[in-house]
């Protein structure tokens, strides 16, 4: 019940949060964040993004230029990971729709999408975007 509660009050918080933030016409350089607690315990709430990495509709390469097109799609998140813009990545490894996904820690969902949509297997039209904001405490790890 405890573990209720304190996600429906993230998912309230986020809420409010977000419509003050759309409603501020102020563009800032950094991710929305805004402080929580919890069981005695402040945390720090950030709102990133996710990208969803689809199947595209171009996806008749042949084996030499997919395989091309892998290695660049590697290199560009990688290097996304190495400046901090990517958090959490990988491939969903079932063959469905989703291929993959990643966390953007970005100011606003344009950002991510052109970052996303810079990705050279997106630009090939193997892959398509979609984007979604997601609040979680920074720092979070997968257990």
């Amino acid at each position: 019940m405890k573990k209720l509660t304190f996600f429906a009050g993230i998912f309230l918080a986020a809420g409010v949060m977000s419509e003050l933030s759309a409603q501020d016409s102020d563009s800032t350089a950094v991710p929305e964040t805004f402080v929580y607690e919890w069981a005695g315990e402040e945390m720090t709430m950030q709102k990133y993004f996710i990208v969803f990495l689809k199947s595209g509709e171009n996806r008749s390469q042949s084996q030499e230029e997919a395989m091309r097109l892998q290695q660049e799609h590697l290199n560009y998140l990688g290097s996304l990971y190495e400046d901090g813009i990517i958090v959490l990545n990988g491939p969903t490894g079932d063959g469905g729709e989703i291929r993959g996904f990643s966390v953007y820690s970005v100011a606003t969902l344009e950002e991510a999408e052109k970052l996303a949509s810079e990705d050279p297997m997106v630009q090939a039209g193997m892959l398509q975007v979609e984007v979604k904001p997601w609040w979680l405490a920074k720092g979070s790890v997968v257990k």
